[in-house]
């Protein structure tokens, strides 16, 4: 379902198309919070998503829109590869939180993932994010058989419509539209609250078409 989103945006950002599995690994693409308090399909904690421009406040959080969040981690992946030289680096990185790896690069005398000593999720990240493309690429050959009508069908059939000023109610707003309140969340997720303030912010909101077709 989210894939083709992803691929794109990482295509049109130079980062390498395997890094759609790293936001497998860390959220299943599923809108979770972890213990640390991130969210998203990419595990933005509020701080750094703030940093990444991302908008994060009671009504709306762009941790959970998809096209937003993903520009905003290929950001954070780009600068990661600047900043130690390898995708496999940016990749443990990102997991571990740079100034940790930093600090353990230069405390161990090492300059590569493969010489480190990590504590043990960051030292089987990488792995897993090849044993998750192994899989998700393939799935006949390790026993899952997935037909083509149990698939997520993707949510690619909609409308925009700009709001530049504040919605006191999202149902009101949804079935002027012609579609449910369910529906309007489904497509926006990055919409928190059941009201947008809007101060000086525009915003694209997805509609669904074919409702109910």
């Amino acid at each position: 379902r989210y894939f083709p989103v992803i691929e794109k945006i990482l295509l049109e950002n130079g980062v390498p198309d395997d890094f759609k599995y790293l936001a497998v690994a860390e959220s299943g693409l599923r809108h979770v919070t972890s213990s640390a308090n991130a969210k998203g399909f990419w595990q933005f904690r509020k701080l750094a998503a703030k940093e990444m421009n991302l908008e994060v406040n009671d009504e709306v959080d762009e941790r959970y829109h998809i096209e937003r969040s993903t520009r905003a981690a290929c950001h954070y992946l780009l600068q990661l590869k600047r900043r130690f030289g390898t995708w496999v680096d940016a990749a443990a990185a990102y997991n571990v939180g740079p100034t940790n790896y930093r600090n353990d690069l230069r405390d161990q005398k090492e300059n590569t993932y493969y010489d480190m000593n990590l504590p043990e999720e960051t030292m089987r990240y990488i792995f897993r994010l090849v044993a998750i493309k192994e899989i998700m690429s393939q799935p006949d050959r390790f026993g899952f058989y997935i037909d083509q009508m149990e698939r997520y069908p993707p949510l690619d059939n909609y409308r925009e419509v700009l709001v530049d000023q504040s919605i006191e109610n999202w149902g009101d707003f949804a079935h002027e539209n012609g579609v449910t309140y369910r529906q309007l969340k489904i497509y926006n997720p990055w919409l928190r609250d059941n009201h947008l303030t809007v101060i000086k912010n525009k915003y694209q909101i997805k509609i669904p078409n074919d409702v109910g077709k």
